[in-house]
């Protein structure tokens, strides 16, 4: 009965062990698939709205550039679910190997029992083993093991009967692993189809847009002195409520004839706002276009962009929300971007840039996911906020502050 418990015990480790963390593993990939899925169809959306201008663009090569990085990301997803039912059916395939092992033994246990029953078979040679007793003591031990042999080839006939019918249900298992694991390499490979198809269409916009590097270095050089105006705005007007929090502070010193210190409130603020780094939510729908700090540019050679926030990419005439609750310091215009929000969260500030309406007003509290505005459509026929936080005066990044979950 050995090669019986050893079975016993490899079903349970591998397939309870097995189904509990491959099954946790499966269904993180598959969330993890349609989350990308879903994101596929928001990139998909505005893509669609930056190839409707007749004339190609930056934003739509961005976008295009997005919707590659998700593609490959999808076929990174399905080969992880791949791989896991490779690991399953090698899994199976060993089962299935253990349990046809045990159960020959079983059958060669049986066998010899059966051929150990026929040398000794019949009635007559059983009653006569009995009645050859010496004692009635030594007659009940015999019939106990009569009945121990009966008990012990009924217990085999049942055992080789499970292993027979687990054996059954792991070969089908491993055929279902197989089919679904047909389904998912169509799958890549229809993926794969598609992640040619957008680096063609890629191939295609970048040598358009090389053709067109007049018109676009005279659009970058619009765009980058409509962002230093905006940026030396910003900077004078965080400067400033620093400063008025600086004489505020002052005043109240004075009339209390105490020290110079922030209010509570800002205090609180702040490091309110610093134990939120990393579960900030977005602002806006859509895809990072450019991040923070140095970076190329995207088809003209030669030109470095820095960066002192990150722009989102969205639909068009998207919604903006504030990402913390705090005040609004200002709100203002910039010529070539469009409107703009300041919010004051204690020693922070967060600046939503490029909107076309503004649902705030100098001087509102507004909390945490609160509407602010709603999206400019840019000269390129795209939506995209432009978003910064600031410690004091000095910019971060808000990719190390925003949550990683949309």
């Amino acid at each position: 009965m050995i090669a019986g418990k050893s079975v016993w015990l490899m079903v349970v480790g591998m397939l309870v062990a097995g189904s509990v963390t491959g099954q946790r593993t499966k269904t993180q990939l598959q969330k993890e698939k349609e989350r990308r899925q879903a994101e596929i169809r928001d990139t998909e959306r505005i893509l669609e709205e930056t190839s409707e201008q007749k004339k190609a663009s930056v934003g739509e090569l961005s976008a295009l550039n997005q919707r590659i990085l998700q593609q490959e990301e999808l076929i990174r997803g399905i080969k992880g679910e791949i791989g896991l039912l490779d690991q399953d059916i090698r899994d199976n395939n060993d089962l299935i190997s253990s349990m046809e092992q045990d159960l020959n033994q079983l059958k060669d246990e049986y066998r010899k029992m059966l051929l150990a029953a026929q040398r000794s078979s019949g009635k007559i040679d059983q009653i006569l083993f009995l009645f050859s007793a010496h004692s009635f003591d030594q007659m009940a031990m015999r019939l106990r093991y009569f009945e121990h042999y009966g008990a012990v080839r009924r217990d085999q006939t049942r055992a080789i009967r499970s292993i027979q019918q687990l054996l059954g249900a792991q070969v089908r298992q491993t055929k279902i692993i197989k089919d679904n694991k047909g389904v998912l390499l169509a799958e890549e490979e229809n993926e794969n189809q598609q992640l040619t198809k957008l680096k063609n269409q890629q191939r295609d916009l970048v040598r358009t847009l090389q053709q067109q590097e007049i018109r676009l270095r005279r659009e970058y050089e619009n765009t980058k002195k409509a962002i230093a105006r905006l940026d030396q705005q910003i900077e004078a007007i965080i400067r400033e409520e620093i400063a008025r929090a600086e004489r505020e502070a002052r005043k109240r010193a004075t009339a209390k004839k105490a020290p110079t210190v922030r209010t509570d409130a800002a205090v609180v603020l702040s490091s309110s706002f610093e134990e939120n780094k990393k579960k900030l939510p977005w602002p806006t729908s859509g895809f990072v276009s450019q991040h923070f700090g140095l970076q190329n540019h995207p088809v003209l050679r030669g030109i470095v962009i820095n960066n002192d926030g990150i722009n989102i990419q969205t639909q068009r005439d998207a919604k903006v929300k504030c990402v913390f609750q705090g005040k609004v310091s200002t709100v203002g215009f910039t010529e070539g971007i469009g409107k703009l929000v300041i919010v004051n969260h204690g020693d922070y500030f967060t600046v939503y840039s490029g909107l076309r309406d503004v649902y705030v007003t100098t001087g509102q509290e507004v909390s945490t996911l609160q509407e602010i505005g709603q999206l400019n459509t840019n000269f390129e026929g795209f939506s995209e906020l432009r978003f910064l936080i600031f410690k004091s005066t000095q910019p971060v990044d808000p990719q190390m502050w925003l949550s990683s979950v949309r």
